[in-house]
């Protein structure tokens, strides 16, 4: 992986490669973003190019450097990630007195640690020793999803590198462009990962988010009927999902909000299941234009009130309940 494979962080990536053509790499780096954005990848790419032995700014992927940074056999690039929930004190004393041996190969020694943010406070402790007085050779970079649970004195000593969502339309023409999906299935992806391209890759390959997401039709219309039993059986699924609740959610809310549109403009352009035209044509049949935005508004209400910690199975049986009374 070089730079320019990489898509969606230019901004990022030309500051990168000026700092690798005038030699004014930093120290210490920290990647913050959310999980799947790509701070793994940035930061191989980074020191691919610091590394490589032909091209000044990015990396040739030919020649030895390059291919031992691919297959991961880089003697001076070091991993350290947690053992268990955390990354402990003796991996920081462990990486020390690694880090004030001199490079085997290279004019650097690369460092990533990822899940930064796990770090115990002795071993924050223990690195900032390190960030105040590093190695002229050596450099860091520390991955995290919230660098704000980092030691303030660890973050005013590390250049801060924050990685941006992209757009919907962006990902939409990577996953079509470069993986083969149809327009469709694209604005599905595109919609559920929150900018995140390496999500919305992962959710490509998921045979679970596609079943979910056909369950939950199924459940949308079984409401519709409603039959006054059915709640308290559907929500096992829910039970059985509780970990992508929220993914649920989010598409029930999606699922609603296709009907309003299809129901005020009878264009499709805009939908999000552009793949289920059809059977959003007959929900629409059973639902005026004020009741979606009711049902909208209860599952809003239900996503609110788990993340405030109401019992779980009384929100969802609540919310399955309401949905069917409108």
């Amino acid at each position: 992986m070089s730079f320019k494979e990489i898509a969606g962080q230019e901004k990022i990536i030309k500051y990168f490669k000026n700092a690798i053509h005038q030699n004014k790499i930093a120290h210490a780096y920290i990647f913050e973003g959310p999980k799947g954005i790509g701070k793994n990848t940035l930061a191989q790419a980074f020191a691919k190019g610091i590394l490589c032995e032909n091209i000044v700014g990015d990396a040739c992927d030919q020649c030895s450097s390059c291919i031992k940074v691919n297959t991961h056999n880089h003697p001076d690039i070091k991993v350290i990630e947690p053992e268990g929930k955390s990354i402990k004190n003796h991996q920081i004393e462990e990486f020390q007195q690694d880090l004030y041996k001199k490079p085997y190969e290279s004019d650097k020694k690369i460092y990533f640690i990822k899940e930064a943010d796990t770090m115990t406070t002795s071993a924050q402790n223990r690195l900032l020793k390190t960030l105040e007085e590093p190695p002229e050779y050596g450099m860091i970079i520390l991955m995290s999803t919230n660098a704000n649970i980092l030691l303030p004195t660890i973050r005013s000593r590390c250049q801060m590198i924050k990685l941006d969502k992209v757009g919907q339309k962006y990902i939409e023409e990577i996953l079509k462009n470069k993986y083969g999906l149809n327009l469709q299935e694209a604005r599905i992806m595109a919609i559920f990962s929150d900018g995140i391209l390496g999500k919305a890759i992962n959710l490509k390959e998921s045979e679970g988010f596609q079943r979910r997401r056909e369950e939950i039709i199924k459940i949308i219309g079984k409401l519709l009927q409603k039959d006054p039993l059915d709640p308290f059986e559907m929500f096992e699924f829910f039970k059985e999902h509780k970990e992508y609740i929220d993914e649920i959610l989010d598409f029930m809310i999606f699922w609603y909000r296709d009907m309003l549109l299809f129901s005020q403009t009878d264009s499709d352009k805009f939908l999000i299941n552009l793949d289920q035209k059809e059977i959003l044509k007959d929900h629409i049949r059973d639902l005026s234009h004020e009741k979606i935005i009711d049902v909208i508004k209860i599952i809003e209400k239900t996503k609110n009130d788990i993340k405030a910690n109401v019992n779980f199975q009384l929100a969802i049986e609540m919310m399955l309940l309401a949905m069917q009374e409108v």
